[in-house]
């Protein structure tokens, strides 16, 4: 007699598996909804990518390379240090962008964010829950 395939190829149900599912995105969407994404970017003043002795390079610094890097590329194409510091200086760049990007979880009561983590968590725990055999479980109980 072949057993009813669930979830994942197993036994171990599709009512949990889209419960936890649902549950799972559910509290995903509600914590991520809650996050504050603020930056303090400024070209020069806020950001320092390495500090060099007592010498900090900042993110305005980064564009003097790059500068130069163009005017190198510009003037001829088949420089390999004008491409190197204009493909440095725009990864730094980039690098000082992404590094000044600071998250806040948004001010809320602790029921709400208890109930966030019991969805998502509850729900992954679920999703994980109906991955598993259980038939194999079953049947090593009864013997």
């Amino acid at each position: 007699m072949k057993r009813p395939v669930g979830a994942g190829g197993t036994e171990g149900g599709i009512g949990r598996f889209f419960m936890g599912l649902i549950m799972m995105v559910a509290g995903g969407y509600l914590f991520l909804n809650n996050i504050q994404v603020g930056h303090s970017f400024h070209m020069g003043l806020g950001v320092s990518l390495l500090t060099i002795g007592g010498f900090s390079i900042t993110s305005g610094y980064v564009l003097i390379p790059f500068i130069f890097g163009i005017g190198m590329v510009f003037y001829n194409s088949r420089n390999y240090l004008g491409w190197f510091l204009s493909a440095v200086s725009i990864i730094m760049f980039g690098f000082g962008v992404i590094s000044s990007v600071h998250f806040r979880l948004r001010q809320m009561t602790a029921f709400e964010l208890i109930s966030i983590l019991v969805l998502l968590i509850g729900g992954l725990g679920l999703f994980l829950s109906s991955l598993k055999n259980l038939s194999r479980k079953l049947d090593e109980q009864l013997q």
